[in-house]
């Protein structure tokens, strides 16, 4: 469980900015060996994995998909979690045939039209995370999941999420997480995603929205809708990622609870060729704009409420050279938030499992 710890205050420099790349990533009819309509209504077509549209990327025309990790970071399948795996939440099993990826279709949210989605270094976007500055080859989290409250017919967005990025270099970055985005899913709904920015893109990616990400899962849908989600001062609900560098094919990975969904090829960074410099776990939001005020962070609630109540992330460590879990350097990490009035951290701190800190608020305080 969570320790309950002083907090620590300190500048967190911006993450990159965040804009939308969709439409060259998405698929055909033709392609498709098999649609899949799940009971949520996200309607999922299953694609030859080497005919998956990611590999039309300029750097990618001859890629070799990589179907597996060669090898894992240690701890990763002996560890023991504080947290119970009864609380593990989850995404549908998609059932595409072997040899196929669910790759989800826009059915909803009317994606292609979000040129108001713009940078988040300004007042319209807020941070309130930890951040570590390091060589690093890898991170993993535990992100308590909730379904923050989030204006529709808006670009605003609510995530918690990992986001790693090299300093020298912020236009390039992965990261993955709970996103709450109604102009993107059309819905309310907490959903997996997974973004990062390549130097072929003028915009983060999302998904499967530009190409980059190649995915060997079969089963596992991006922007599938998580479930179940934790319930205020109820049952807590989380997700297990980790992002991590094959030592091997230095491809990098995503896992979902222990399952690898796929990677981005070293080929299509420059700045991340080698390792990543900083690191940012917890809560993020874009808003506001005319039409709204500042969406809700986390469970809606501030940090100060504590476990249960307020959103967390937990069981943080970062993986070195040695392909090896560490617990970051006290001395490197920070712990803040950008706006504090609306979305204030607490219990910063760390124990046997890592890294951990509570975070989020209301929302709909004054934008300036």
């Amino acid at each position: 469980m969570i320790q309950h710890t002083a907090t620590t205050l300190v500048t967190l420099i911006f993450l990159p900015y965040i804009a939308l790349a969709l439409g060259d990533g998405q698929s055909n009819d033709h392609d498709a060996v098999k649609s899949v309509l799940t009971k949520d209504s996200d309607l999922f077509k299953c694609i030859n994995i080497h005919q998956q549209p990611t590999l039309s990327h300029p750097l990618l025309k001859n890629h070799k998909v990589q179907m597996k990790p060669n090898s894992y970071p240690y701890e990763l399948h002996n560890r023991s979690l504080s947290l119970s795996t009864k609380s593990l939440a989850q995404l549908p099993t998609i059932s595409c045939p072997r040899g196929t990826v669910p790759i989800l279709q826009d059915t909803k949210g009317d994606i292609k039209n979000s040129e108001g989605f713009h940078t988040l270094d300004g007042p319209r976007g807020e941070l309130a995370m930890i951040k570590t500055v390091d060589e690093i080859f890898g991170s993993r989290v535990s992100i308590n999941v909730y379904e923050p409250k989030v204006k529709e017919q808006t670009k605003d967005f609510s995530a918690s999420w990992v986001i790693m990025l090299n300093k020298e270099n912020a236009i390039e970055s992965i990261g993955a997480g709970s996103m709450v985005w109604p102009s993107f899913s059309g819905d309310n709904f907490a959903r997996f995603h997974i973004t990062w920015r390549d130097n072929s893109h003028d915009a983060l990616c999302y998904d499967h929205g530009c190409p980059g990400f190649v995915q060997v899962n079969s089963k596992i849908g991006l922007g599938s809708r998580i479930q179940p989600v934790s319930v205020y001062n109820g049952p807590q609900h989380f997700i297990d990622v980790l992002l991590f560098k094959d030592p091997n094919t230095t491809n990098w990975w995503v896992l979902l609870g222990g399952t690898p969904i796929g990677y981005w090829p070293n080929s299509i960074f420059s700045h991340l060729k080698d390792s990543v410099t900083e690191v940012g776990w917890g809560g993020q939001v874009y808003g506001p704009t005319i039409q709204s005020n500042f969406p809700q962070m986390g469970s809606g609630h501030f940090a100060w409420e504590g476990f249960g109540k307020a959103a967390y992330v937990s069981n943080i460590k970062i993986v070195r050279n040695n392909n090896k879990y560490y617990t970051p350097d006290t001395d490197q990490t920070f712990a803040k938030s950008t706006r504090p009035n609306c979305y204030p951290v607490g219990n910063y701190g760390q124990d046997e499992g890592g890294m951990h800190i509570y975070y989020g608020g209301p929302g709909g305080c004054d934008k300036f």
